[in-house]
């Protein structure tokens, strides 16, 4: 999935309780995977041991020369280590983690979203600070792996959310398909234009109530102050500002104005949401730029009728630019128990090397953490503009809060949608979740 966050990105709670019977079979499995090396390290070993990793991507066609890139680059310096490579499945992944981590036992290594979703699972992984040699200067989006100050784990890829369009729905509207909004005002004035025309304005899931997220993070640089948003991101929210209320009842009017596909609350996100802004069933999306849902994978559909676009300002006078929200996407940690701590660490190095790095970025679209590749190759315009905003970026607004507020904006989402809650009574739960 993506990395929202915290990331992005939030995982669906797909899971049921006859799942727990694998989960535990895939945790035995991996028991004592990392032997004790008599050289481990960055020195290089010839010792007969095992890492396990655990990720959500490992299966995927795309990445599947990065992965072959990291395990050679691994092996060259490791070549009696065997390297497995499990793709848990995307809807279930940190309630296996979470049978791992109970457990005390389970993979060496596993992929983590920035934000939240490591942050929370923080005592399970070891402190990296010591071990990053030239990552540290390397790569970008620490932030999102740290917490307290302290790094557990390192960045892979990086995660933003722009807004994606599609310039025939902006041309068939009779829109300028080279003039995105700019505002909010003129989204709007757009959105009543390809609503008549026959389009949906946005493309929208929120089955697992994850739209709040990509809206609140997506819509905030063009509506908070800078003060205000550098305040949201150290903690200090005041949930009853008339900045956080604007969001919450444009979530709300956007979907009582028909701005989205029908069905929102029944709609999937991942992928039914992105297959239907694909598909040329809406004008706009706000996508990512992580592993999925991103300017590649529009454009093999859209092509030259990809466009991206930064965040609508809402109030000129108080935002006077705006920015792409963007921070440290997927990365990889060393758990606390594996056997070879140096061991597994050198592993993490290779699927960070650049060269791993690269083809993460070049075969599945991925912007990467690695800002020493160079992109200007690429020749897809939407992915020079999304990396000409990186270095004006912010962390996203979403991934500052904690597992459990975001739970229940998920939910509080979906009731605010469905009408059975006001914009007051859920800023006020989400305030007192908040503290």
């Amino acid at each position: 999935m993506p990395s929202a966050s915290g990331h992005v990105w939030q995982f669906r709670r797909g899971w049921i309780a006859a799942a727990l019977v694998p989960a535990l079979a895939l945790v035995s499995a991996a028991c004592g995977a990392a032997a004790p090396q008599s050289q481990a390290g960055s020195g290089g070993s010839t010792g007969s041991g095992k890492l396990v990793v655990w990720d959500w991507h490992s299966g995927d066609a795309t990445t599947k020369d990065y992965y072959a890139k990291a395990k050679s680059d691994f092996q060259a310096k490791h070549p009696g280590v065997q390297v497995e490579f499990v793709a848990q499945p995307y809807d279930q992944y940190y309630t296996l983690l979470g049978t791992a981590i109970q457990a005390a036992k389970g993979p060496d290594i596993s992929m983590f979203n920035g934000g939240a979703q490591m942050r929370e699972r923080a005592t399970a992984l070891l402190p990296l600070d010591d071990k990053l040699g030239d990552l540290k200067d390397r790569l970008v989006g620490w932030d999102a792996f740290r917490k307290d100050k302290t790094t557990y784990a390192v960045p892979v890829t990086l995660q933003g959310f722009p807004f994606y369009y599609n310039k025939a729905v902006y041309k068939k509207a009779g829109l300028d398909p080279n003039k995105p909004p700019a505002t909010v005002t003129e989204l709007q004035t757009d959105c009543a234009a390809i609503k008549k025309s026959g389009n949906a304005c946005f493309n929208l899931g929120n089955k697992e109530g994850l739209g709040i997220e990509f809206f609140l993070s997506g819509f905030g640089p063009g509506v908070f102050s800078p003060a205000q948003y550098d305040d949201w991101l150290a903690g200090k929210r005041d949930w009853k500002s008339p900045e956080v209320k604007q969001i919450f009842e444009l979530w709300k009017k956007t979907n009582d104005d028909g701005w989205y596909n029908k069905g929102v609350n029944s709609t999937a996100m991942f992928n039914d949401q992105f297959t239907m802004f694909s598909g040329g069933k809406g004008g706009n999306v706000i996508g990512l730029i992580s592993d999925t849902a991103h300017w590649k994978s529009f454009d093999e559909f859209l092509g030259p009728d990809l466009g991206v676009y930064k965040a609508p300002i809402s109030d000129p006078a108080n935002v006077k630019s705006t920015f792409l929200p963007a921070e440290g996407g997927i990365g990889y940690g060393v758990m606390k128990w594996t056997k070879d701590p140096a061991l597994a660490m050198d592993l993490v190095k290779s699927l960070a090397s650049t060269d791993a790095e690269k083809l993460f970025f070049e075969k599945a679209g991925a912007i990467a953490a690695d800002k020493t590749i160079d992109t200007k190759a690429v020749d897809v315009p939407a992915a020079g503009e999304i990396v000409s905003w990186l270095p004006d970026s912010k962390p996203l607004l979403h991934t500052a809060l904690s597992a459990k507020t975001l739970d229940l904006m998920h939910r509080l989402s979906q009731q605010l949608i469905s009408g059975d809650v006001t914009v007051d009574q859920v800023l006020t739960q989400l305030a007192a979740s908040d503290k």
